[in-house]
């Protein structure tokens, strides 16, 4: 018997840290994990596939969305803004099947007052200067962008004790292992398998 309640988890951490790599590997690792893909206003980076890594929408397509009730959050990151869709999120769920979010940390944090079942996983790097190599070796954006970030990096940091786990990453494999591990201990916590427990308790 598997779990029979689906999982949400939230994954989050500043910019720079490797988000993408990590919950790539962890997808990997998992195939049967769904990535919930976020809408968003700002611009397609090159590489970028719509539908695969963002929805790309107007601020007036965004809006529209947003004033219908369409999204589970939506928070606002140097002028561009990003919202989950709350339909992918729920259908998923109720099917038992775990649903994976990557966003922002005001988006993680509006989640969790919303749906407190949803577990949060913080990536930090190993350390401040690690984070603005990884930046630098980006290449994607000008030098005012990357001190905004390395910024607003330490004030993401101050709020992983709002997370329910942190996982350092310092090798994506390492990390993604990691993620993994806690996701599958949540899958078996009782609370997301009171059918199984009432149907073993019935023989």
């Amino acid at each position: 018997m598997e779990h029979t309640e689906g999982v949400l988890i939230v994954i989050s951490g500043p910019s720079g840290v490797g988000k993408g790599e990590v919950v790539r590997t962890l997808k990997k690792l998992d195939a049967k994990i769904a990535e919930s893909v976020s809408v968003t206003t700002r611009k397609k980076r090159p590489g970028e596939v719509e539908g695969v890594h963002y929805y790309f929408k107007t601020i007036k397509e965004y809006n529209a969305l947003k004033k219908s009730g369409k999204f589970l959050e939506t928070f606002e990151v140097i002028g561009n803004y990003y919202g989950t869709l709350k339909e992918f999120v729920f259908e998923n769920l109720d099917k038992g099947t775990d649903v994976l979010l990557e966003i922002d940390i005001q988006g993680a944090l509006d989640i969790k007052q919303n749906y407190p079942d949803a577990v949060l996983i913080f990536l930090a790097p190993p350390s401040m200067t690690e984070l603005e190599r990884r930046l630098r070796m980006r290449n994607t954006e000008d030098e005012a962008t990357i001190l905004y970030r390395l910024k607003n990096a330490k004030n993401e940091l101050q709020k992983m004790n709002k997370y329910d786990y942190v996982v350092i990453n310092d090798n994506i494999l390492k990390c993604a292992q990691s993620t993994l591990g806690i996701i599958q201990a949540e899958r078996l916590k009782t609370k997301r398998n009171e059918e199984i427990i009432y149907l073993l308790l019935r023989n």
